[in-house]
């Protein structure tokens, strides 16, 4: 369940500040679209607060509509954005339109943009400015894409370090002096942000929560660092002046291990949305009888699903995932579950599993010996429970 967090009145000032004169760059002239919840702190800093402290005007809508947003971005000429990733996905699987042609959106600030619809959504829709931000509402930095480069969080000036994670066993690796280790290369790693007089951790109202997201003793004896529980890697984005931008890749429980293997949900989400007729899945581990680890799982809907072509799709995924990290199970759901931010909920979907007792709906299965997904039925399952299946 989520923590009431402290919100000191500096840090929402400081947050409106720098998002709006790094960020959008707008003025008491321009007019912010806003359709996410006000309770959320994308919703209220990024967006209301932002446009507050610069005098702009905000559109904020109650709920959000991919088939009228562009046509309310031109009625009431939002020339700024404030966006969750999804929203941009969902805009984009939309048919193209003569709304979405010449709009009024420059900037836009926000969270959650994926890779995979990054280069799509700014060419198609002529964004000019696409700063995505990493923070907590509980945190104590923010990372803001300031340069404008593409696919990247940014960069931040807290001192941060990309620990060496064990997805399989939750924890941290240390070295044999009990201190932690550092990533070395551009491989994802637990990011830690020290905790300090210019880093200051608010944490929450409950002492004892806000204790579980410090770290101690990291790297000497005495120092603190809050724990973000996010897998964060470096990347390059070409001439920088010389300051280190990162990527965001998944929730620490979103990771799963599988033949040994670290598998990324969203990593492997990403590449299953670039088949044609999958316009957003739900990527989650399982567990299987007798295995170590957790095999992939994917959940998404299907417009027709009569005329999906399974032999092309399992092709696909043949030919753009590494085999530790296809799905061994493709269950075809009615509708995508989110939750008020617009967020993929897969714990109901974990905990059925590929249980057709729990599932009511259809359910695929990659066989050890197969290449070509194939439907899931009750024997299969037996086999799979009773440890005969061979995975």
């Amino acid at each position: 369940m989520p923590k009431a967090a402290v919100l000191p009145n500096a840090k929402l000032i400081a947050a409106a500040t720098n998002i709006t004169q790094a960020g959008y760059r707008i003025n008491h002239e321009d007019c912010m679209y806003n359709c996410l919840p006000l309770y959320h702190s994308t919703g209220l800093m990024l967006g209301l607060c932002g446009a507050i402290h610069v005098g702009a005007s905000s559109f904020i809508k109650r709920k959000f509509s991919a088939s009228s947003f562009w046509t309310d971005a031109h009625k009431y000429n939002t020339t700024a954005f404030v966006y969750i990733g999804e929203l941009c996905r969902y805009l984009d699987n939309q048919e193209p339109s003569e709304a979405e042609k010449n709009n009024p959106i420059k900037s836009m600030v926000g969270n959650g943009l994926r890779p995979d619809v990054w280069d799509s959504f700014k060419d198609r829709f002529d964004v000019d400015r696409i700063i995505e931000i990493y923070g907590a509402s509980e945190g104590n930095a923010l990372f803001m894409n300031l340069f404008n480069k593409n696919k990247t969080i940014g960069m931040t000036s807290a001192d941060v370090a990309l620990l060496e994670y064990d997805v399989a066993e939750d924890e941290i690796l240390k070295n044999e002096d009990g201190y932690c280790k550092k990533i070395s290369n551009h491989e994802p790693g637990l990011l830690a942000i020290e905790i300090g007089p210019n880093a200051v951790f608010n944490g929450y109202t409950d002492k004892d929560a806000s204790e579980k997201k410090i770290l101690r003793n990291v790297f000497k004896d005495g120092d603190a660092w809050f724990n973000t529980g996010d897998l964060i890697k470096t990347v390059d984005v070409g001439f920088a002046f010389g300051k280190e931008h990162y990527q965001f890749v998944d929730r620490v429980g979103d990771t799963f291990r599988w033949r040994s293997e670290n598998v990324s949900t969203n990593e492997v989400g990403e590449i299953l949305n670039g088949f044609t007729d999958v316009n957003m899945s739900n990527v989650y581990g399982v567990q299987v009888p007798g295995c170590e680890g957790r095999a992939g799982m994917a959940a998404f809907s299907l417009e027709d699903f009569g005329s999906f072509d399974w032999q092309e799709f399992s092709q696909y995924v043949e030919s753009n995932l590494p085999k530790y990290a296809r799905p061994v199970f493709i269950r075809i759901i009615q509708e995508m579950d989110t939750t008020g931010t617009f967020k993929l909920k897969k714990n109901e979907l974990r905990d059925e599993s590929f249980d057709l007792n729990k599932v009511s709906d259809i359910v695929y299965c990659l066989k050890p010996s197969s290449n070509t997904y194939e439907l899931l039925d009750q024997d299969w399952l037996n086999k799979i429970n009773s440890c005969e299946a061979g995975y």
